[in-house]
């Protein structure tokens, strides 16, 4: 990796480590999102019926299950509503309450997309070191796309439309404005870009993630933000305990969504707070000092360990 201030002048360099996936002699494995995405969608075939392009208005609780609206498609009745809908999940607002309550603002809004990888980076990342515009461009590959994040805080979260695209990109061009290094061609790619992505770093905290017939997995329940790359960790590992223990006792639902909080809520509270003792990545260790380098963490400190049961068989 290497690291550039405002100018573009490389001040740092290590190729034993990178800020985004930490030592390279590590036994993790970095799977992209898009790829895991991918990877899980295609393993479940014809098994799971998706319904793109709708989202939930409604549940209606009962002894013989939920009755759940849709904004498009008919109404449905399920046994258990799984919400995994993200940080600001709808099903957490409907089966919760507003999200003020759960929501816990960490100072910094994101940007994440990808542009053409101009730079030709290979196998590794460059981190603009510029308090007033920081910035990050990495590829695993030369003919690959540049995965951009661009991010800037605040005391206070905004108030933005979390639907609306294009105010999203003028907000961050207008923050950008002016700055140097590549930032002028790189808003120019970001106005292109189709996976373009925007949010406010939050982290969910809820004593509970079920209510009757409504348990929630994932950044809807428990989002620890992007601080110590591990919230796709954390998300996949809780719907591995809820569907091994929904599998495990398959007579009696409240038991086995009860049995997933009780086996995650430490793992999850390890997380959280490991995010909130992380350090200002990519500052140096001096405030306003950039020729030393940056805070880059030992994430394989920074992982939180749990024992996972070996659950015999998936839930059909």
């Amino acid at each position: 990796m290497s690291v550039v201030d405002g100018e573009g002048r490389e001040i740092y360099r290590n190729t034993e480590r990178s800020l985004t996936g930490g030592r390279f002699d590590s036994p993790d494995i970095e799977v992209l999102r898009d790829d895991l995405c991918k990877v899980l969608y295609e393993a479940v075939g014809d098994d799971v019926e998706f319904l793109f392009g709708d989202y939930v208005t409604s549940i209606a609780q009962g002894e013989a299950g939920a009755n759940v609206e849709f904004a498009h498609a008919a109404t449905r009745r399920f046994d258990l509503v799984v919400g995994a809908d993200g940080l600001y999940s709808g099903i957490r607002r409907i089966a919760f309450g507003p999200d003020p309550q759960f929501l816990r603002f960490m100072g910094q809004h994101i940007a994440v997309f990808s542009i053409p990888n101009f730079l030709g980076l290979d196998h590794w990342e460059v981190l603009c070191q510029d308090s007033a515009a920081p910035g990050l461009m990495l590829a695993t590959d030369k003919n690959s796309d540049a995965r951009t994040y661009l991010g800037f805080e605040t005391t206070e979260p905004l108030d933005y439309d979390h639907r609306d695209i294009a105010a999203q990109k003028r907000l961050i061009a207008e923050r950008y404005a002016g700055a140097g290094w590549e930032y002028p061609r790189i808003l120019s790619y970001m106005q292109e870009a189709s996976d373009f992505y925007f949010y406010s770093a939050n982290q969910v905290r809820m004593e509970g993630w079920s209510r009757g017939r409504v348990v929630l997995v994932g950044d809807a329940g428990y989002s620890v933000t992007p601080a110590t790359g591990q919230g796709t960790s954390v998300a996949m590992v809780g719907a591995y305990v809820l569907a091994g223990e929904l599998s495990l006792h398959k007579s009696t639902l409240e038991v086995g969504v009860s049995s997933y909080e009780d086996e995650l809520r430490d793992y999850v509270a390890r997380n959280l707070d490991a995010a909130v003792d992380m350090p200002d990545l990519g500052k140096s260790e001096e405030s306003g000092n950039t020729e030393e380098p940056i805070n880059i963490p030992d994430f394989g400190v920074l992982v939180q360990p749990i024992d996972l049961k070996n659950y015999e068989a998936p839930i059909q």
